[in-house]
């Protein structure tokens, strides 16, 4: 198993990206979703646990079939998709996602699942969320439990991102919100910017084969990291959307999008089977909900030589809101 903290900051209080967290998920996950491909949400409930009190239980099926890179699409079954089950206590997270297809054995645990294409893959990952820089030392009490582990800051403004992915609109170096009078970000941002939060993230990421281990938890280490980044560069740079919204407003928008983006992806009758996760221990607890991107279509560097490639300096503009939303808008 390998362990990583991410740690990243953004210009907002802990309160207001509370909000900006569940719009930005629902609308990325929107955008994403295509005839058969997409994020499916499958559960999004009220859910009360003894010890962090009241919160939201979600089940998303995050359907990869056509979006894996080539090298694994030709070990896994057509028919594929990761099931992530989220327990949100909001300003503390936890989500566990595993893989499941047509040749999946055994229960879903959150931790681990023998799959005859994947076995044994888990990712696992615990958040919390402060306002300050990043500077709280061992908010996961991490040493009791898993030991040393590596910590790194992602800098939404400057951490590079997959060419792909970026849009100059989304850019915190060029973005200014109107609505909050905030950006562009400009380098050391984060040692004077007002306010200031920080998502404190827990990863951990399980491949247990023999020969592959470190590479493969390495190489999905390395996706996740872009997955922080770009949504959390989204969150900022759509903060004129949702500023302002309240928690029920954004409930709503929550609902209506989730309906759209299901009819969008298309539902047809499971041909698999999925097994309940249990509710994840307060010892032990499970990763946070983040936006769903793609997996990367280049291999990983053990299949690959590296690359490098200059930033892309303009890209097409973001997809506007969907339709759903304007029709709200105009009544």
């Amino acid at each position: 198993m390998l362990i990583k903290e991410y740690r990243i900051c953004m210009p907002l209080t802990t309160e207001e990206y509370r909000v900006g967290q569940l719009y930005t998920i629902s609308k990325h996950s929107h955008q994403e979703s295509e005839k058969g491909e997409g994020v499916e949400v499958v559960k999004n409930e009220p859910h009360e646990d003894p010890v962090h009190g009241p919160g939201q239980f979600t089940e998303k099926r995050v359907h990869l079939s056509s979006k894996l890179p080539s090298w694994a699409r030709a070990v896994t079954p057509r028919i594929f998709y990761i099931t992530e089950k989220a327990w949100n206590y909001y300003p503390y997270t936890i989500t566990a996602g595993v893989p499941r297809g047509r040749h999946c054995s055994g229960p879903a645990d959150g931790h681990s699942l023998q799959c005859s294409f994947l076995p044994k893959f888990s990712i696992y990952i615990e958040t919390k969320y402060e306002d300050n820089c990043g500077d709280s030392e061992n908010i996961f009490c991490s040493d009791k439990i898993l030991g040393d582990h590596e910590v790194s800051f992602l800098d939404i403004a400057f951490d590079e991102i997959p060419e792909r992915y970026y849009r100059s609109l989304e850019d915190p170096r060029f973005f200014s919100s109107a609505k909050t009078g905030r950006g562009p970000l400009r380098e050391g941002w984060r040692q004077h910017t007002k306010p200031i939060m920080c998502s404190y993230k827990l990863v951990s990421v399980k491949f247990e084969v023999w020969g592959l281990q470190t590479r493969v938890e390495q190489f999905v280490h390395k996706v996740i990291r872009d997955i922080l980044l770009i949504g959390h560069r989204q969150a900022f740079a759509w903060v004129d959307e949702w500023c302002g919204m309240t928690m029920e407003e954004v409930r709503c928008y929550e609902r209506e999008t989730q309906e759209a983006t299901n009819e969008l992806i298309g539902l047809v009758a499971p041909t698999i089977s999925v097994s309940e996760v249990g509710q994840p221990t307060a010892t032990h607890s499970a990763p946070a909900s983040a936006p769903s991107t793609p997996l990367s279509d280049e291999a990983p560097d053990f299949l690959a030589p590296p690359k490098t490639r200059p930033r892309k300096k303009s890209a097409p503009e973001t997809l506007t809101l969907p339709a759903l939303r304007e029709r709200a808008s105009a009544e």
